[in-house]
């Protein structure tokens, strides 16, 4: 009887999601203030924030009619697998208190529709244990502050049997704080009677993750920062530590791949001359992020970078995350030349909602949008996507030769 009631609801709550704009919305409403807060965090006003989401504007498309389009093809194929689509799950810190064994719940989700899925260094559910899922072999790492840490996180991340090693470049300090102050959080999060107030509130959340988590795991920790277990993730004393870094230079990438004898991608790269230098470095791969507008405001938009990214560095996998929502969006980042599309936060927020069975209605909703947007835009295969696919109306890049002549405020 509890099983049936359990799927009700959940059925009730995945209608009510049509897009990856809803989730978020009844994700609010799910998870205690300073959890969403954790999430929804961007740096300081939000500049860099608004600048991923508008850097979609600058491009219209040009589609073709008349086309046959009865067979469209998402198959994407990225170091040596065939995927269903071209996006996957981007790495998202302490999932497991959005609901209960998120990592699990994320790595289980991408399994049953055949995407990746890149498990957050900052996580709270041992590497080994995510590991196990069938095709959970994308890790990322916020790397440790000396040689020997690093080289034993990276025995460690080998033995769990992940293949694919993502270092983030873009953390020499922590973000400034003040938003999450706003919202309550801190990490690891300080025991207080605010917190307690903002759990109770949400009996959902208290009952089917935290008091959950404790019956059976204990308090949760940071897990696989290091080679070692780390801090809980309440504690007044303990201090999550991401400091120590501000000492990195290249020759610790350079030390990265000396150590890691499979695939190696770098995430956090904005600047051409960056990606050059890891090219340089022998990386597998990169992916063009600003940490989802987290970390520094004021940034460039990677969409915006990624076509003189693309031009200095074609022959390893470029790939791109921060911003998308939509369909429309993952084809215009393909179209500017990326090889995939990361999306974090709207997964993140279905797991919160309705658990695994919301990351996969989460998929499937992207993956229908962007089916459908291709029909529209008569292409059958991401193959034919290209520069020939836009228009920017409004700064008047390159446009296919028959439309040289038109005036740029056409759209």
């Amino acid at each position: 009887m509890k099983g049936w009631l359990q799927q009700r609801w959940t059925r009730k709550k995945l209608a009510s999601i049509h897009n990856l704009h809803d989730v978020e919305r009844l994700a609010r409403k799910v998870l205690p203030r300073p959890i969403f807060g954790y999430i929804d965090h961007v740096a300081e006003d939000g500049r860099t924030q608004r600048v991923n989401l508008t850097a979609f504007d600058d491009y219209r498309f040009l589609p073709k009619a008349f086309v046959n389009v009865s067979q469209i093809d998402l198959h994407t194929e990225l170091y040596g697998k065939r995927y269903n689509v071209p996006f996957g799950i981007a790495p998202m810190g302490i999932s497991a208190l959005s609901t209960y064994q998120g990592d699990l719940v994320l790595a289980r989700a991408a399994a049953k529709r055949n995407l990746p899925m890149v498990m957050s260094g900052s996580s709270l559910v041992p590497m080994e244990e995510v590991a196990k899922v069938e095709g959970a072999d994308w890790f990322q790492a916020y790397l440790p502050g000396t040689p020997d840490g690093i080289e034993a996180l990276l025995a460690r991340v080998q033995r769990a049997g992940f293949k694919k090693l993502v270092v983030t470049l873009d953390y020499p300090v922590p973000p400034n704080p003040d938003n999450f102050r706003r919202s309550g959080f801190s990490s690891p999060l300080e025991p207080t009677l605010r917190l307690a107030f903002d759990g109770l509130i949400r009996p959902g959340w208290l009952c089917n993750t935290f008091l959950r988590t404790l019956w059976k795991h204990g308090m949760p920790h940071f897990e696989n920062n290091y080679a070692e277990r780390g801090a809980p993730v309440i504690s007044r004393q303990a201090a999550r530590d991401f400091s120590g870094r501000r000492h990195f230079d290249w020759g610790y990438l350079d030390l990265v791949r000396r150590l890691w004898p499979d695939t190696l991608i770098v995430k956090g790269i904005l600047n051409p001359e960056d990606a050059v230098r890891a090219q340089q470095a022998g990386v597998d791969g990169i992916i063009l992020s600003n940490h989802g507008a987290r970390q520094l405001d004021c940034t460039i938009s990677p969409l915006q970078v990624l076509p003189e990214i693309k031009r200095r560095v074609s022959d390893i996998p470029i790939m791109i995350d921060s911003g998308f929502r939509r369909g429309t969006d993952v084809i215009k980042a393909l179209a500017l030349g990326a090889d995939f599309v990361f999306v974090g936060r709207p997964f993140n927020y279905a797991a919160a909602c309705a658990g695994q069975a919301g990351v996969e209605h989460v998929a499937d909703l992207l993956q229908r949008e962007i089916e459908r947007n291709m029909a529209l835009l008569g292409l059958t295969s991401l193959s034919q996507l290209d520069r020939s696919c836009l228009y920017q109306p409004t700064i008047g890049g390159e446009v296919p030769q028959s439309l040289a002549a038109m005036p740029k405020n056409i759209s």
